[in-house]
């Protein structure tokens, strides 16, 4: 009996609600779902019909063939994938020269690195622009993809430091020993070890730039223009496509989606490993 109400106690307070924090989030994904397979009818009737009288996929076909919201996701995953390539390019030595040595100011820059984050973007996309336009890299990948790893970079620093710092200093010192350079050391045994910390952080930069509005709608235009920036021009002033809109979110939150099943296992494990440091 106690062994009962104990487990149905702590199916009442423990499951339920999270089941209810779990149904409130993954609603407005299924209802965007549901409109995207919804004829136009279905859309517009009042009042509200949940489920469609008739699944149909014409919204995708329209999206796709239609409009170049395909050339758009193209130029997403470009961009996307050029910052995530940046930024662990200058985020994994930056992180390790953090763990490992000990320098004047090493205090203060981690902690304006973590302080950069707490600022919101906007205020740097004037300079940025500006910098840009001066460069001549304006609607190009290469001014995007430096936008996007801006700010993705300081946080992904931050991020590995603590990776980096939780592998003891001594494998170092035995890859020294047994002949390996500090390269080698680097590139045989520390970065195999931080894997889990280095695909987090690889995750965290991806997403971020593949959901990335404000840099991608003022850097780019019609040459490489990106999902977000495609999504808003189904709003109009005084209608929304609300099929071409829904179907288009639907397949921008499938990558992610993907992404994470793939290598939720991996994930689980670098957002476990260590605990921060400085």
């Amino acid at each position: 009996m106690i062994d009962r109400r104990t487990s149905l106690r702590r199916t009442f307070e423990l499951h339920v609600p999270l089941a209810m924090i779990v149904a409130f989030a993954l609603f407005p994904y299924l209802w965007m779902v549901l409109t995207s397979v919804k004829p136009d009818a279905d859309i517009l009737q009042w009042p509200l019909r949940y489920w469609p009288s008739q699944l149909t996929h014409e919204h995708y076909v329209t999206l796709l063939a239609r409009t170049s919201f395909a050339a758009n996701m193209g130029n997403s995953l470009i961009v996307a994938v050029g910052a995530t390539a940046v930024g662990l390019a200058a985020a994994i030595p930056a992180a390790y020269a953090f763990s490992r040595f000990r320098f004047p100011g090493r205090r203060a820059l981690l902690v304006g690195f973590l302080t950069a984050n707490m600022f919101p973007i906007v205020l740097l996309i004037l300079p940025i622009f500006v910098l840009m336009r001066m460069l001549g890299l304006l609607d190009t990948f290469v001014g995007v993809i430096a936008g996007h790893a801006t700010f993705a970079i300081p946080f992904s620093i931050w991020m590995l430091t603590s990776y980096f710092a939780a592998i003891p200093i001594e494998l170092d010192e035995a890859a020294t020993i047994d002949g390996a350079s500090r390269l080698q050391a680097i590139r045989l045994v520390i970065l195999p070890v931080a894997m889990p910390g280095i695909v987090t952080t690889a995750i965290y930069i991806f997403i971020t730039s593949w959901n990335e509005y404000l840099f991608a709608m003022m850097l780019a235009g019609q040459d490489v223009r990106t999902v977000t920036v495609a999504l808003q021009l189904f709003i109009g002033e005084f209608s929304i496509q609300w099929g071409l809109l829904t179907a288009g979110g639907t397949l921008v939150a499938l990558p992610a989606t993907i992404l994470f099943l793939i290598i939720q296992k991996r994930l689980t494990g670098g957002l476990t490993a260590g605990a921060v440091k400085s």
